[in-house]
């Protein structure tokens, strides 16, 4: 596909859940895009789009200039996220040093304008009980395993590049749920399982729930209203997990789980399943590092972003009766 006279974004991460989301929004705005895809990578997200893909890996530094090459703009939404890895070096070379790669060689292509996407993990989180937001107090010892630190070190790579000259405004996603949830994420299997009936239990935790098309527009409103070297919670609503599996539950005419498990309960089932996987090489059901997560409210607020970009969601039980109804329709409740 020739770009045109269209404008070109590259999308890192668009065969991924909230990737072929920005470039659904980024096609309905006019522009062209091209999806950086590994070889043999899953494309299904990508089917019925009028998009260019390039070739290419975060990891393979060589593979990113040609991919930048003539792009207007980087939507850098490609993470390893992963709570669990056999080899957590490949965490950190894609989302720390990969991060890093990419924003260097969309500058040396004349970028002019580069969205990273963030995560809410690495946000503090106030010990009142309030939301957290951009200026919450946090620092890298506060991050809890591989994914989160790796996000955090990432999210620092992406603001020194900022500060040396490199157009990047930085966004955060607290939980995005809804259609095309491929994997799923963590929290998408959550609500996968409750859905088809696998979730007898539940622990005292919470989760900021955010509709995956929202957080794509927000990255379109960061790209033409962020500040460069800031960053903008794209969040939602305030859930605790069982007010979630209750929403499900009714979705599907089920009775939602009554049981509350204590973490300390759930913590040896996570480094039993860790265990099996470090002998399978199949991810385990549970980890240590989603167990010791859920002892905090992920509450967070996105004010900021409604303030300054125009941000809006929709309520989480939008959010959360879309994904259910993709779920259905894609044989994955079966």
């Amino acid at each position: 596909m020739s770009a045109g006279a269209r404008p070109l974004a590259l999308v890192t991460g668009a065969t991924g859940f909230v990737g072929s989301a920005v470039a659904r929004v980024l096609l309905a705005e006019g522009f062209a895009v091209r999806a950086l895809a590994r070889r043999g990578s899953e494309r299904r997200n990508l089917e019925g789009l009028d998009l260019q893909v390039a070739e290419g890996d975060l990891t393979d530094p060589a593979t990113l200039a040609p991919a930048c090459a003539g792009c207007q703009a980087l939507f850098h939404v490609a993470a390893d996220y992963r709570l669990w890895a056999p080899r957590p070096d490949e965490v950190y070379r894609a989302n720390v040093d990969g991060t890093r790669a990419i924003i260097m060689a969309a500058q040396r292509a004349g970028v002019r304008r580069i969205v990273y996407t963030s995560s809410v993990a690495t946000l503090g989180i106030p010990k009142d009980g309030s939301p957290g937001d951009e200026d919450t107090p946090v620092g890298l010892a506060d991050m809890i395993g591989h994914y989160k630190r790796s996000k955090f070190l990432a999210e620092e790579a992406a603001r020194e590049l900022a500060q040396a000259g490199a157009p990047v405004v930085i966004v955060n996603p607290s939980t995005p749920i809804g259609p095309r949830d491929l994997k799923p994420t963590p929290t998408g299997r959550v609500v996968r399982d409750a859905a088809a009936g696998r979730m007898p239990a539940y622990v005292d935790t919470g989760l900021n729930i955010a509709h995956v098309d929202d957080v794509a527009r927000g990255h379109w409103l960061a790209y033409g209203k962020g500040r460069i070297g800031q960053r903008y919670v794209l969040g939602g609503e305030d859930l605790s997990l069982r007010q979630i599996l209750a929403v499900v539950a009714g979705l599907v005419g089920r009775k939602p789980p009554r049981i509350r498990l204590p973490h300390a309960a759930v913590l040896p089932i996570a480094y039993a399943a860790e265990a099996v996987a470090r002998l399978t090489g199949v991810a385990p059901v549970a980890t240590v590092e989603e167990v010791r997560m859920s002892k905090k409210r992920m509450f967070f607020s996105s004010r900021k972003a409604e303030r300054e970009l125009g941000y809006i969601h929709r309520p989480a039980r939008q959010a959360l009766e879309d994904a259910v109804a993709w779920y259905r329709q894609n044989g994955y409740l079966d």
